[in-house]
């Protein structure tokens, strides 16, 4: 099977539920964004020292093909995002700030190779959510996804939080 189907060449991508819509809307921007934030999370995964970080990681970049499956989805019957998939980036996030000191001052991003690209997720992830609420603002959108990408923005900041940390 070659990679290219050459479906796309004149500006049409196909969705999950089988429409076709053009590359440069508002519902490929948003899930192509998080896309982006996946791309960010890994290479995060690869550069964190902690492995407690890493599980965490993979876990959420596991949701986010879901995120995506569902922004690349219009009128469908399920939804791939759920209330649990929220509780659980809060349960990280809680986790994490029992363990961590109170935050007294600001953080410059890139204390080291792990956080930095933390910080570059957090970022993606917070133009992702931007993304999807301007699609949410002409279309319908799960509000779990919108939830879920705020969310996740301060998981990232957490678990850069995390990487900085003395042992």
């Amino acid at each position: 099977m070659k990679v290219y189907t050459k479906t796309g060449d004149k500006g049409t991508t196909g969705l999950l539920t089988g429409e076709r819509i053009d590359k440069d809307s508002l519902r490929v921007e948003a899930y192509g964004t998080v896309d982006e934030i996946n791309s960010a999370l890994g290479l995060a995964r690869v550069s964190c020292s902690k492995s407690s970080s890493k599980d965490i990681i993979f876990s959420v970049q596991k949701t986010l093909m879901l995120v995506m499956a569902e922004l690349a989805s219009i009128n469908a019957d399920t939804h791939y995002i759920n209330e649990e998939h929220v509780k659980q980036l809060e349960q990280f996030i809680d986790t994490i700030d029992a363990q961590l000191p109170p935050l007294n001052e600001f953080i410059i991003p890139g204390g080291n190779a792990g956080a930095a690209a933390l910080d570059l997720a957090r970022t993606t992830a917070r133009r992702g959510e931007r993304q999807v609420i301007r699609l949410s603002k002409q279309e319908i959108v799960s509000e779990k996804v919108l939830v879920l990408l705020n969310r996740l923005s301060d998981l990232c900041f957490m678990l850069a939080r995390v990487e900085l940390a003395q042992d």
